[in-house]
């Protein structure tokens, strides 16, 4: 495999010779690490320009500056900025119709005080699959503040496994931008990567979550503040969809494509004479990421808006207003799937990747080293995601589904690792928590970096059990 990824780099019309092109890609990463971490400039902006740095430092001629740029933004939000909006409608319909706090209530509702660290993290898991990570701490802070203060817990105790269940979800499943991204660039089956995901990500946030939680109590042992804003009351009064209805639609798109996954590796799409499997072939077009999240948001919105009684103009204002919040990230993702399409065309991918076989390291480990690398860099854990997916992307080309898939995982293990001063959500979380700096290295900091940790050696385990590594 050295041998075909060394020619690869060669094929390259307008690469350098390797000193160059490695220089290169230290030269752009570092442009977009400056540029984000000294100057404040936007990621969108942080992406583009250092691509065209490591563009023009690799040699590729100026006219073709922004060519791999370009194919590789149009392709990245193809792919993966459908899959982002739909997301996001289904969780502002979920928010709006009142079924996220329906689930919270629910679950809450059947906890013990002694349980309550459990009850979040289970919480944060579910409704985390649809969320994005920061939608899911606006949504759960003030549940937490508020069940802090009715059980007399201290706040760590119970928001810390609240944390854990968002971060993980954010960083190991799908639809959430970071794997998919991940998923895109090296070439993994999305329905795989979903299964192994949640598997992994169980284990992580308990880890991370409860049983941390307990001793990061003891060293923040603070009570839960009045929530931003002082009220506590919900956006929606009146009916709201039953638990049932509102748990299944958050799971619907995670089966339908766990379905797929299952009927490519189990049933034939043929008979023995030759005829077509109608079935087998509707259930693969039923989990296919497109299909899956559209009709769960035909669904949300049928089960969230018109039995709400809502008017289809206030159901057409929801799903917009789902739509302009995620403009930034969509832009994000684009000009990071251009950077990635950047050092994969210039060649340079190919080559790191090839060092890093020659080396003996193995991929899931070096493609965790990479992503936490860049994350304790540029603070960035989207960032983080694709400069290790393009890097590790020619390794992968050659792996089986279930590596490619554990690859995916460990990367984005690595985009979480060591939340710091230079990441929005050690800010987002320490004035929420009302803590001071110090309480939130200790507590978010620390959490990061043991959800990380714990997730790349679940991963490791599963390949040696599957005989990948």
């Amino acid at each position: 495999m050295t041998h075909t990824i060394l020619a690869a780099a060669d094929a390259v019309p307008h690469a350098g010779n390797d000193l160059q092109l490695i220089l290169a890609a230290l030269v752009g990463i570092a442009t977009i690490i400056v540029l984000i971490v000294w100057t404040k400039v936007h990621p969108f902006l942080a992406l583009t320009l250092g691509s065209a740095v490591l563009a023009l430092v690799a040699g590729i001629p100026l006219a073709d500056t922004f060519t791999a740029f370009t194919s590789g933004l149009g392709s990245t939000i193809g792919d993966v900025g459908t899959l982002i909006a739909f997301g996001a409608i289904i969780g502002k319909l979920l928010i709006d119709s009142g079924g996220a706090d329906q689930i919270v209530d629910t679950i809450l509702d059947h906890t013990s005080a002694s349980r309550l660290p459990w009850a979040m993290a289970l919480i944060a898991f579910v409704v985390g699959i649809p969320l994005f990570f920061e939608v899911g701490i606006v949504l759960l802070i003030p549940v937490v503040m508020m069940v802090a203060r009715r059980a007399r817990q201290p706040l760590v105790l119970v928001g810390v496994p609240a944390l854990a269940g968002l971060s993980a979800l954010h960083g190991l499943v799908p639809p959430h931008p970071g794997p998919l991204i991940a998923i895109d660039a090296v070439g993994a089956n999305l329905g795989i990567t979903l299964g192994f995901g949640l598997l992994v990500a169980i284990p992580t946030v308990i880890v991370a979550g409860p049983l941390s939680a307990r001793l990061m109590a003891r060293w923040v042992p603070i009570e839960a503040p009045a929530p931003l804003g002082g009220s506590e009351q919900r956006e929606r009064s009146g009916a709201r969809p039953s638990f049932g209805v509102s748990i299944s639609v958050v799971l619907l798109p995670v089966l339908l494509m766990l379905m797929r996954t299952v009927v490519e590796t189990l049933v034939e799409t043929k008979s023995p004479d030759g005829s077509s499997n109608p079935l087998a072939h509707f259930a693969l077009f039923l989990g296919q990421p497109i299909v899956a999240l559209l009709l769960t948001v035909l669904v949300a919105i049928l089960v969230f808006g018109v039995r709400m009684g809502d008017t289809a103009d206030e159901i057409s204002a929801r799903v917009g207003g789902a739509l302009g919040p995620i403009a930034g990230i969509l832009l994000i993702v684009g000009a990071g799937g251009g950077f990635k399409q950047t050092l994969i065309e210039s060649g340079i991918a190919t080559i790191i990747a090839g060092w890093l076989e020659q080396a003996a390291v193995p991929a899931l480990l070096a493609g965790w080293l990479v992503a936490v690398a860049v994350r304790l860099a540029t603070g960035s854990a989207t960032v983080a995601t694709i400069t290790a997916a393009g890097i590790m992307a020619p390794l992968a080309s050659d792996m089986p589904p279930v590596e490619a898939a554990l690859l995916v995982l460990a990367i984005g293990a690595g985009s979480v690792f060591l939340s710091h001063v230079n990441d929005a959500g050690f800010w987002l979380v320490k004035e929420y928590f009302g803590m001071t700096v110090g309480q939130t290295f200790k507590t978010w900091s620390l959490m990061e970096t043991i959800l990380s940790v714990t997730a790349l050696v679940v991963v490791l385990v599963l390949a040696l059990l599957l005989g990948v590594l």
